[in-house]
């Protein structure tokens, strides 16, 4: 097994009339698939709009819908409204982009500038301030816990103690 350098093409090469005969037994054999279409016009009153082989004049289906191929077709408005639609709205990102995004970044910036101003010169020193006091304001709240604070419940306490409350039922 090695490599083959060589590039084959296939194909396959059929006749139109073998293409046919071929087809011809597999849709033969469901005759009356579809009803017949209902006459839509049993007084030939649009007679002379007939398109085919039973029309009294013959027209194109272009002539009916009057719509020429080359101006209005379907494919050439729907590929001109889609780049419309695309041209509008660049046009409106950028339009959005310049009067909304562009200062409502600026305005951030100038919040997020001054926050962090605050935060550097006005927070973090009182934190820090508070930190190293920290330990001082704690021996004094225990002195003052154990000097006035609990010799007070202290006393409160022996005082009701000495109150006897019964209940008495009759």
């Amino acid at each position: 097994m090695g490599l083959e350098k060589e590039k084959m093409e296939t194909s396959v090469i059929m006749d139109e009339d073998e293409f046919n005969r071929s087809i011809e037994p597999i849709l033969g054999k469901k005759p009356n698939v579809y009803s017949e279409v209902p006459d839509r016009d049993p007084k030939d009153i649009n007679a002379q709009l007939k398109v085919g082989d039973n029309a009294r004049l013959t027209f194109g289906f272009e002539d009916i819908i009057a719509e020429p191929i080359s101006t209005h077709s379907f494919d050439r408005v729907w590929i001109g409204s889609h780049a419309v639609f695309e041209l509008v709205k660049y046009i409106f990102y950028r339009i959005l982009t310049t009067f909304l995004a562009i200062p409502m970044a600026f305005i951030a910036g100038i919040v997020f500038g001054i926050l962090s101003c605050i935060h550097i010169w006005v927070v973090m020193p009182v934190i820090q301030g508070c930190m190293m006091t920290l330990p001082s304001i704690h021996v004094i709240w225990t002195s003052l816990m154990d000097t006035f604070i609990g010799p007070f419940f202290f006393s409160i306490g022996r005082c009701l103690s000495s109150i006897n409350v019964k209940t008495v039922q009759n």
